[in-house]
């Protein structure tokens, strides 16, 4: 059984939601498995530590997961095009892991969601992108094959899956947003264990 490292950080509950459905599309793979982990929040100033074990949902990525792990799939919701600190204060901090090439072959896949259709998702997921093919990493999308991406009104491109929350956040992952997740996850997996192979 070859793990999968599904990273995410959701702010609201949208990009968790579409890691559950990455996570899905990658355990439909035999003999692959998602790993879920999340990372902490950042702030400007520190006023009470995170607890070092998150209180609910998934546990804080380790280092050793990256080590562990046969490909990544990388989440954030877009801040102004671009992936949220939280994630970006993690990757920041993965020199020792690009200089030792812990990395390197390892495909990678991507997803994020917007407020708006038109509020950055595919910047966000192309700016996620970078710091994975400097790591060395092999970046899998999805194709258009799925016929979802052909269909869908909102989210879902072929760079990654996405969502659109709505302004009001008050718009729940749609099936075809679910559908693009799973078919990135299932899609990953399978390179993933092909590479292994």
């Amino acid at each position: 059984m070859a793990d999968i490292l599904v990273l995410y950080y959701s702010a609201s509950g949208s990009v968790k939601a579409l890691a559950q459905s990455v996570a899905r599309g990658i355990d439909s793979v035999e003999s692959m498995h998602a790993r879920v982990r999340t990372v902490p929040k950042v702030a400007p100033v520190t006023e009470v530590a995170a607890p070092a074990v998150p209180p609910e949902g998934a546990p804080y990525v380790e280092r050793r997961d990256l080590v562990e792990c046969a490909g990544i799939a990388l989440g954030s919701p877009t801040r102004f095009g671009n992936m949220a600190a939280p994630m970006k204060h993690f990757i920041d901090g993965l020199g020792a892991e690009w200089a030792a090439g812990t990395l390197v072959g390892k495909p990678a896949a991507v997803f994020s969601s917007t407020a708006t259709m038109h509020g950055g998702q595919e910047t966000t997921l192309v700016t996620m992108m970078v710091p994975l093919l400097h790591h060395g990493m092999l970046i899998v999308g999805i194709p258009y094959t799925e016929g979802e991406l052909n269909s869908t009104r909102s989210g879902g491109t072929p760079y990654g899956a996405t969502h659109v929350s709505g302004s009001a956040n008050d718009r729940p992952v749609t099936d075809e947003e679910s559908k693009l997740a799973f078919a990135l996850g299932r899609r990953l997996a399978t390179v993933a264990k092909k590479l292994s192979a």
